[in-house]
């Protein structure tokens, strides 16, 4: 081991504040980007967010190729980045820093950041707030990728297309080949893996509810039909009678383009033989005529709709079934047109009615439906093969590498998880599996979004049990929704160490995600902020996740303008609670960026050799939340010490920390703190030493531990 002196963490010549940062970053760039490109720092010091995405294309691309060299112009080149060219055939040099994993076990250990690729505004842009994170970021999660349908909402996809709001024109005037939205995606993918990022997707499973997808495929979707406030028809294949409808009003507007003749029948139309990218340039024109298409969309939508027919919407947590329409609850559209809102007629407590999604009908329905009840035991397996092979597909084209699957507490049987779940047991289980096996890609992992509430809250039964049926590697949890230092987070925490220890799935440690980040949680991150993100890289048997702007995230004392929301922007409202009226502000707060930066660079030094090693608890969780201080030591041959006070508003004194047995019983080694997330603690021998503890073996005495304060300590 090094000298002690030598392991002391030393302040990065980084910028204390946002002003010194940009100053830094405008003087002495040069030196910040040399240290990048001889690998000496895995991020650009001082280039912080809001300034990274206004970086030009060519410096970026130069910047990359002073790291990468020539691959850079491989992640660019027209042959690898043509998605009709599968991933599985890109050069080595491209390939994802996971690809060589024979299972998805790095999952477990990741530190995943959730990106709205809408508040940086283009695939491209991602690749450049990507310099300001470090290798300890190792995945990044981009959320929904797919042309959006009611409200903009990036969860309400309305067709297989890309979205183009997320084509950069800078870039296509900087590489010209990489003119569409999809070309720069692959590329911005091929770049994040360059950069040691595993890359992964939203799969959802659900649409907007008149989306392309749902109008091309009526029966793959189930439909009721509505007469004023009544549901007049809801029966298990009410698709046809859609299908029939959809074929009259082609026949009524002919053709979308010239060079397709309208079938004989709605029966040729849906039939296995004609091909749904031939069904969609027959309905709504070509791909790259996106206001076209959403023209003839919302034409088709509205015929259908004046006649009854609607997708039946999405529906979240028990009973999940059985709609009335809302008598007091209307939606008038941009044309004036009123759109009913629906109801459950026996609500639970969390239950939620999605009145922009649809659900895909993976099941028969029992009694023609009558009742609302789902047959479970018979899976319509064509609607099962069109999602996973569609998810497929993408991931084919882009080489994605993990999958988020949105709603993955969605457990519909009231009877709970079978005893033995089969592959149609659940649909984002299937996609996954369908991937690592249909794709050869052994590696492809899926990260579950789930809260873990108790059983029967947001699911029938109990969600774990749900996650290891339906082969989840990790799962969001939410310890993003409760206060550092309020009484429910070492409770959450503790019982999340449970899990991950005795089952199949490992919950992550979560510091904010971009659907929390709203004005309802300002009051989680006044602070705080420092000590939740030293949980989550120094936990490091567990996964975390963590979304842009956290690291600069500013204090709101009272709600901002909703243009400093991320979650604002998962949506695109003009009008209401929920609008914005431009792009997104990155938060200022310089400070935390600093501290953000300090914890990442350090994280760089000892995270290769510590990420995904077992820890053991010196001071637990407490359960009870009684105390507030927790330890632990990394199982390495450095074997750490991490000490922090979850309490942001008093000082933990006189800490003893019980060291494992195996330190013998006379140590000789002298501690010595080599970091701590207060920069402007004096790190060193100072407030820490060995004492025998009253019963054998020996305890680490901290002589002081600051409200909210992280330590690392070394046994040198």
């Amino acid at each position: 081991m090094a000298a002690s002196g030598d392991l002391v963490f030393r302040a990065p010549p980084v910028g204390r504040t946002l002003a010194e940062q940009r100053d830094r970053w405008g003087r002495v760039n040069r030196e910040a980007i040399d240290r990048f490109a001889r690998g000496e720092t895995d991020l650009c010091t001082d280039l912080v967010p809001a300034d990274a995405v206004e970086l030009s294309d060519r410096q970026v691309l130069d910047i990359l190729r002073a790291r990468f060299g020539t691959a850079v112009d491989l992640a660019l080149d027209a042959r690898w980045t043509d998605p009709a060219q599968p991933a599985s055939v890109h050069p080595p040099e491209l390939r994802s820093p996971v690809s060589a994993a024979t299972d998805t076990h790095w999952m477990t250990a990741a530190n995943v950041v959730g990106v709205n690729v809408r508040t940086v505004g283009s695939f491209f842009n991602v690749v450049k707030y990507a310099l300001t994170l470090s290798a300890t970021h190792d995945a990044i999660h981009l959320l929904p990728i797919w042309e959006p349908g009611v409200v903009g909402s990036l969860y309400g996809m309305s067709s297989w297309q890309i979205n183009g709001e997320f084509r950069s024109p800078t870039l296509a005037e900087t590489v010209p080949h990489l003119d569409t939205a999809a070309r720069q995606l692959k590329a911005s993918v091929h770049l994040l893996h360059l950069m040691g990022k595993a890359v992964g997707m939203d799969v959802i499973p659900h649409t907007d509810r008149f989306s392309e997808i749902v109008l091309a495929n009526p029966h793959h979707f189930e439909w009721i039909r509505r007469e004023d406030l009544s549901i007049v028809d809801h029966r298990a294949d009410l698709h046809r009678e859609v299908q029939e409808r959809v074929f009259a009003f082609l026949q009524r507007a002919g053709s979308a383009v010239s060079d397709l003749e309208i079938p004989d029948s709605p029966g040729e139309l849906f039939g296995a033989g004609f091909p749904e990218d031939r069904r969609n340039r027959l309905l709504f024109g070509d791909p790259d005529r996106r206001e076209d298409r959403a023209a003839r969309r919302a034409a088709l939508a509205r015929s259908v709709y004046l006649l009854g027919y609607e997708p039946a919407p999405a529906t979240m947590a028990p009973p999940y079934r059985g709609l009335e329409v809302d008598p007091e609850t209307v939606s008038i559209d941009a044309d004036g047109h009123p759109w009913r809102e629906y109801r459950f007629l026996q609500p639970g407590p969390m239950s939620r009615v999605f009145g922009p999604l649809t659900r895909y009908k993976l099941f028969e329905r029992i009694d023609d439906n009558r009742g609302w009840e789902i047959d479970f035991d018979r899976p319509r397996h064509d609607t099962w093969r069109y999602v996973t092979e569609r998810y497929g597909a993408v991931q084919r084209a882009f080489g994605f590498d993990f999958m988020r699957g949105d709603m993955s507490h969605v457990q519909m049987r009231p009877e709970g998880v079978p005893a033995t779940p089969d592959e149609t047991y659940d649909i984002l289980g299937a996609v996954s599996g369908a991937i690592a096996t249909g794709n050869d890609a052994p590696w492809f992992a899926y990260f579950a979004e789930t809260f873990l509430a108790p059983p029967g809250t947001m699911a029938f039964g109990d969600e774990i049990d749900h996650l290891e049926a339906s082969a989840a590697d990790a799962t969001l949890g939410d310890l993003q929704s409760v206060p550092v230092s309020g009484d429910e987070f070492l409770p959450r925490l503790r019982r999340y160490r449970d899990i991950g220890e005795t089952r199949a799935v490992i919950p992550a440690l979560t510091t904010m995600t971009g659907d929390k980040d709203d004005p309802r949680f300002d009051g989680y991150y006044r602070d705080g902020n420092e000590v939740r993100y030293f949980l989550a890289l120094f936990i490091t048997d567990m996964p975390s996740y963590t979304a842009l702007n956290f690291e600069c995230r500013d204090i709101h004392a009272s709600p901002a303008p909703n243009e400093h929301y991320t979650k604002l922007y998962v949506f695109q409202e003009r009008g209401g609670p929920k609008a914005t009226a431009g792009p997104f502000v990155f938060g200022g707060n310089g400070h935390l960026f600093y501290r953000v930066t300090r914890m990442r660079l350090f994280a760089e030094r000892w995270l290769p050799q510590w990420r995904g090693r077992p820890i053991r608890w010196l001071l637990p969780p407490d359960a009870t939340a009684g105390t507030r201080t927790v330890a632990w030591t990394i199982e390495t041959d450095v074997r750490p010490v991490c000490v922090v006070n979850t309490d942001t508003g008093s000082v933990a004194e006189r800490l003893h920390v019980p060291l494992p047995v195996e330190e013998g019983p006379t140590p000789s080694r002298s501690p010595i703190v080599v970091f701590s997330t207060d920069e402007s603690r004096e790190c060193g021998a100072v407030g820490v030493e060995l004492s025998p503890a009253p019963r054998g073996g020996w305890w680490l005495e901290v002589s002081r531990v600051a409200p909210g304060e992280g330590l690392v300590v070394f046994l040198a």
